[in-house]
């Protein structure tokens, strides 16, 4: 083993704390409002907290109870030296302790009913909002990092709502009953008890302002590990083919290291409060007997009694033990408000625009588009310039243009993904801001360079395109699209079963399967971006002559890489810089001999 792997685990750099205290002032600002929203998904199970309030209540009490009646025990009978009635009182001893363990068993149970449907309810509108959000949200954004705000971040809500509400609860209430007890009991031993607090407040509060901005931190590093992993899993392809898997390596190790820092950190800080809280424990223990012993013997046992200093240890313990655990249920606490402020922060991301209040279903189209003097721009970039053309009926319309001159923008805003900022777009007369966007899409169909299929049998890959189909037209679909050959030929045919990156086909394959996918939902519209890119030469036939049967009668849109596919289109749209720079057939822009031809030649050469 190398000195270096015998050495790494025990290298921990110091955090710098100074910077993440700053971070976390700014988060204290919204400790109160994201508690609130926690507390509106619990409020929904008020019947059931109430019943877990009672049981807190019942334990709490009863918790109190055992030891002031072992007390009685030790000055009315043991003390005395007297033994009747002493079997009565083990007997209630026995029922409190009995009820007290039934009482804390209904509370967890209870409790983790209302955590498991509030963590429910949490996750399902974390993903409900994932969907409501706009394309634009998800490419800025690490896939991975995502999921583990609806994974990691939530399952820490889960661990705290099962664990720490009750806890928090519970200490508050034995907190309280023990001082009341205590001062019934002796206010001299009280007093001797409580001196330990000034020091467990002010260790505390050393630990929990270390610890709280590190547990966020330590969220915010776990969220950029998943992050990357899934990134360089899903570009395992590219990472081995550029021989990166040495730097991939590092920047994980990198990664890793920050989250394994904050952890260690978070961990061992908050590892203090134990220590502390039992070494404070062991020294009140020894103050209780000491004075206690002190003034059973000068006063005679007339203000303490050796029951009284009994019942006072265990409530010494009972007493420290709350705030040992508010302490760390704090600390958990705070890691999961970490955890919620990162899932609320993505609820209350801008969601895709609405549809406009007089916005309409529309039963049927026609296909009939028309651009007028249509700008468009990005985060104050303008994208698109005064851009005007129309596919009627059937049409083909070709986008050509290096890469960044508005094609996919042009293709963005037909199927509003984005709103444009001025002009109009309109849809067999109608603009298309005042048709619903649900309803816009049903009546389109996407085929894509990098064809996507779920995780799932063939059969429901196809079905995709329009749930209801039966399994004939599934079938009939698969046909037209040249797909059904090299279906039937797989092991289990449309049963066959594929992994999301569609592995055990080829990407030719995979092709076919989203053109029947289009086939089956019967579109209007047809969205097409260079569907047979990087495909042999016979499937790129299969793929060219499915393609005409999908196109034929519907207006279609192609985002054009090769010229050569696109010569029958009936309009080719040259861009550049967002602005249409040339416009006419492949004959009239050959004829017309400017940037179309050029990139026509060059790539033909």
């Amino acid at each position: 083993m190398s000195s270096r792997s015998l050495k790494a685990p025990f290298q921990y750099e110091k955090i710098p704390l100074d910077n993440v205290t700053v971070d976390n002032k700014k988060k204290a600002k919204n400790m109160g409002a994201t508690l609130k929203r926690v507390w509106d998904y619990l409020a929904v199970e008020k019947f059931k907290l109430s019943l877990v309030i009672l049981a807190v209540f019942v334990s709490s009490g009863l918790a109190l109870l055992g030891p002031f009646l072992v007390g009685m025990a030790i000055d009315n009978f043991i003390v005395t030296q007297e033994t009747s009635g002493l079997g009565m009182l083990l007997i209630a001893l026995i029922i409190v302790y009995l009820f007290h363990s039934l009482a804390i068993f209904l509370q967890n149970f209870w409790m983790i009913g209302i955590a498991q449907n509030t963590v429910y309810t949490l996750r399902k509108d974390l993903f409900k909002q994932f969907h409501r959000l706009p394309i634009s949200f998800f490419d800025k954004r690490q896939h991975g990092e995502l999921m583990s705000r609806l994974t990691n971040d939530i399952d820490n809500v889960n661990n705290t709502l099962n664990t720490s509400v009750i806890q928090i609860f519970s200490s508050v209430l034995t907190l309280v009953g023990t001082i009341a007890v205590m001062l019934y009991l002796s206010p001299i031993l009280t007093v001797v008890t409580m001196s330990v607090i000034p020091a467990m407040f002010f260790s505390m509060k050393w630990i929990t302002k270390r610890t709280g901005p590190l547990y966020k931190l330590q969220q915010k590093n776990l969220g950029e590990v998943n992050g990357y992993v899934e990134e360089i899993v899903s570009g395992q392809h590219v990472v081995k083919t550029y021989s990166q898997e040495a730097k991939v390596i590092r920047q994980f190790e990198e990664r890793n290291n920050e989250l394994k820092k904050t952890g260690f950190w978070a961990l061992t800080i908050a590892g203090f409060i134990p220590k502390i809280m039992n070494m404070l424990n062991f020294l009140s223990f020894g103050l209780i007997a000491l004075i206690g012993g002190i003034l059973v013997i000068v006063t005679d046992q007339q203000l303490v009694t050796v029951g009284i200093i009994v019942i006072f240890t265990e409530y010494a313990r009972q007493f420290t033990r709350p705030l040992n655990e508010l302490s760390n249920q704090f600390n958990l606490l705070l890691s999961a408000i970490a955890g919620a402020e990162r899932v609320f922060s993505i609820m209350d991301e801008t969601q895709e625009e609405m549809d406009e209040s007089e916005a309409i279903d529309i039963s049927g189209t026609k296909g009939n588009v028309k651009f007028d003097n249509v700008s468009f721009g990005y985060e104050n970039t303008p994208i698109l310039k005064e851009i005007s053309f129309e596919a009627r009926t059937g049409d083909t319309v070709a986008f050509v243009g290096h890469t960044g001159a508005g094609k996919t923008t042009i293709i963005n805003l037909i199927s509003r993904f984005y709103n444009y900022d001025s002009g109009k777009i309109t849809l067999d007369g109608v603009d298309l801001k005042n048709i619903k966007r649900s309803s816009l899409r049903k009546h389109m169909a996407f085929v894509l360079q990098d064809a996507f299929l779920f995780h799932g049998t063939i059969r429901d890959n196809i079905r995709y395109g329009r749930l209801e189909a039966s399994d004939i037209e599934v079938e009939h679909a698969a046909k037209d699209a040249n797909a059904h050959d090299f279906i039937i030929g797989l092991p289990d045919g449309y049963d066959t079963i594929l992994d999301q990156d569609g592995s055990g086909i080829s990407q030719g394959q995979k092709q076919l399967l989203t053109i029947a996918r289009a086939l089956l939902a019967e579109p209007s519209i047809l969205i097409l971006d260079e569907a047979t890119s990087n495909i042999d030469t016979i499937t790129e036939l299969k793929i060219q002559d499915a393609l005409e049967r999908l196109m034929e009668g519907r207006t279609s849109f192609v985002i054009a890489h090769r010229l050569n596919t696109i010569q029958d289109a009936d309009t080719i749209i040259m861009l550049e810089h967002g602005e249409i720079i040339e416009k006419g057939s492949h004959d009239e822009l050959i004829n017309l001999k400017g940037h179309y031809y050029d990139l026509y030649k060059g790539q033909l050469k």
